[in-house]
């Protein structure tokens, strides 16, 4: 939430000499090619809103937020106006005050008002529950409602939740499909929060922008229109973005009132770790271990670090090596080492993120789980591996170090490959350019198509919904021509009762496989259907929590892989063969000595072997 906050964390080290320990070593002060400082800033205050509830005003500040930051204040009070509002300000700014003062002034005020929050992961889910439950709120129900939510507790949310925590997928698959289930949740319906807005991009957003819509589809049908309530720390042009995420207009906020502390931030290539054969320079050594090695340093001089890593082999594989790099140090300390990513199981994940939030693990590996995962106050440094893929990815996930004000040391590890040679050489590429776009086309025919199904699985589709999808009439009645819908006067119908369509949001496909230990039958996590040639065929070595398995089977069919803990002298790394067919431009615009063209392309990927 951020803002004025008395301190409760465990003493901590000292972020401003990390980066000059972690260069003692004359091999490490050579792999350092470029170091960027950036000045922290004082925060700015504004007064609490006079419509907030004093037990609500009470609440806060007895989690330590004592006096809110400008942008909180000026967010909350456009969305208690009732405008649609997008909050962009910078990461770690507090951005949850600026939706949590209206939503939840509106259900101690209104005892019919509801809210649903969505979150691109479970794990901001979780952690806003939290942030809810500590204020302790009487008459403020809050519940979880996503695929680890027992079937009981789905229950109980559907009938009693004031505010429902969920992500797009449970809201597409399990929400809008059953929305007579939830009645009065959705009559009442006052706030919609889209928290990490920039993250729906693509296909995914592209999906997401239409379940929006069904969603304010559905609303209407029982007489609500809520207001949006959006946040991002890491978008170009927020308000342009989330209009077209949602549908509406929208005011932005952007001027960010919270305290930075002071960040350094170093780009990193791990320096050469042998000899060609031919007398050349050699090859670097791997980046994964150069940030164990570095992760490692960071825990035994007391530093809570965040790793990011490529995969979720990575994840394990540098916790590991940290580990053991650790223990030589001390037994203890090396426990506070640990790897979080996706596919563990849901009491895992939570116990991983609990542990995080309390400091007892100092050292975290991570996929981009953690991106825009909890919020975890504190943090000292972060160590990327590699390009993560955007600019807004690297910045979210720098600015996970240095909350509260507090100096950050943020590392940048390139792997060995051209583009992160590129980039560590090249500093301007990386520092002074903005964020990318938040790029999305929910008039996709291929989205809209089997959004307008799902649509029209939920309630008829009539001529006054058009409004809402644009470009729907030539995909409507392609639909029609297909026998996916049926016209009618009334408007348009699904033809296929007691059948949903099947829409993925995410494009993974195939569901999830599941790993079984093969001699107990324990449920050890999952991995995605597409993953699976890749991570758990059989001959695998497969790493989860530090302890290594070998698949003995993958059943696709019945998508489930049967492991057995070993502990072999080797691991395997799957080969893969990937065709690129383009099927037709449709068209193409010369450039400077090449030609730029826009079309369909096929694209098929192989597992044919593994070394």
């Amino acid at each position: 939430m951020g803002t004025t906050r008395r301190s409760t964390r465990p003493a901590r080290a000292e972020p401003d000499g990390l980066l000059e320990r972690l260069l003692r070593s004359p091999r490490r002060a050579d792999c350092v090619t470029h170091v960027e400082r950036r000045d922290g800033r004082p925060a700015e205050y504004a007064d609490w809103p006079g419509w907030a509830p004093p037990e609500l005003v009470r609440s806060f500040r007895a989690q330590g937020v004592v006096t809110p930051w400008r942008h909180q204040t000026e967010a909350a009070e456009l969305a208690w106006a009732g405008a649609h509002v997008v909050i962009g300000t910078g990461t770690a700014s507090g951005k949850s005050l600026g939706y949590q003062l209206p939503a939840l002034a509106a259900l101690l005020t209104d005892p019919s008002a509801r809210v649903l929050y969505l979150a691109p992961t479970k794990a901001l889910a979780g952690d806003q529950l939290r942030t809810v439950q500590q204020l302790d709120l009487p008459g403020i129900r809050a519940a979880r409602y996503d695929g680890d939510t027992p079937p009981p507790e789905r229950d109980w949310a559907r009938q009693y939740a004031s505010l429902l925590l969920t992500n797009p997928d449970m809201l597409h698959r399990g929400v809008l499909p059953q929305h007579a289930r939830f009645r009065s949740f959705l009559r009442g319906l006052r706030f919609v929060v889209v928290d990490e807005c920039h993250s729906y991009r693509g296909v995914f957003g592209s999906h997401v922008a239409q379940v929006l819509r069904r969603l304010r589809r559905i609303c209407a049908h029982y007489g609500a229109t809520p207001v949006f309530v959006l946040a991002s720390a890491t978008v170009r042009e927020p308000q342009r973005s989330a209009q077209r995420l949602t549908g509406l207009p929208v005011c932005a906020v952007t001027s960010d009132g919270a305290p930075r502390g002071p960040l350094t931030f170093a780009l990193y290539e791990p320096p050469l770790s042998a000899i060609g054969d031919d007398g050349g320079t050699g090859v670097r050594r791997s980046a994964n271990a150069e940030v164990a090695d570095l992760l490692a340093d960071l825990v035994i001089d007391g530093a809570r670090t965040l790793a990011f890593v490529r995969s979720r082999r990575s994840a394990e594989t540098v916790a590991a090596m940290a580990r053991r790099s650790v223990a030589e140090v001390s037994a203890t300390l090396a426990d506070s080492v640990a790897a979080y990513r996706a596919g563990y199981l849901a009491e895992e994940r939570r116990a991983l993120e609990a542990a995080v939030q309390s400091a007892e693990l100092l050292g975290v590996a991570t996929t981009s789980a953690l991106e825009l995962g909890i919020d975890v106050a504190g943090l000292d440094a972060v160590l990327l591996t590699g390009w993560p893929g955007t600019v807004a990815s690297l910045w979210q996930q720098a600015g996970r170090a240095g909350r509260d004000g507090e100096p950050a040391l943020a590392v940048f590890v390139a792997r060995d490959d051209p583009l992160d040679t590129y980039l560590v050489t090249h500093p301007e590429a990386l520092f002074g350019r903005p964020v990318e776009a938040t790029v999305l086309d929910p008039a996709n025919p291929y989205v809209l198509g089997p959004q307008l199904e799902c649509a029209a699985a939920e309630l008829p589709l009539a001529e006054a919904d058009l409004v809402l999808f644009d470009g729907a009439e030539p995909v409507l009645a392609d639909l029609v021509d297909r026998g996916r819908l049926r016209r009618r006067a009334s408007g348009w119908f699904w033809t296929r009762h007691g059948e949903r369509p099947d829409v993925d949001l995410r494009g993974s496909g195939g569901g999830v496989v599941t790993l079984v230990e093969q001699e107990t039958g324990r449920l050890l996590g999952s991995v995605d259907h597409a993953a699976a040639d890749h991570s758990v065929h059989t001959g695998a070595v497969y790493l989860h929590q530090g302890v290594s398995y070998v698949v003995q089977e993958l059943d696709l069919a019945a998508q489930v892989a049967l492991l057995a803990a070993d502990e072999p002298d080797w691991t395997t790394a799957a080969r893969s063969v990937t065709d690129i067919a383009l099927l037709r431009t449709i068209r193409s615009v010369p450039g400077d000595g090449v030609t730029l063209g826009f079309g369909e392309v096929e694209v098929s990927t192989q597992v044919v072997s593994y070394l």
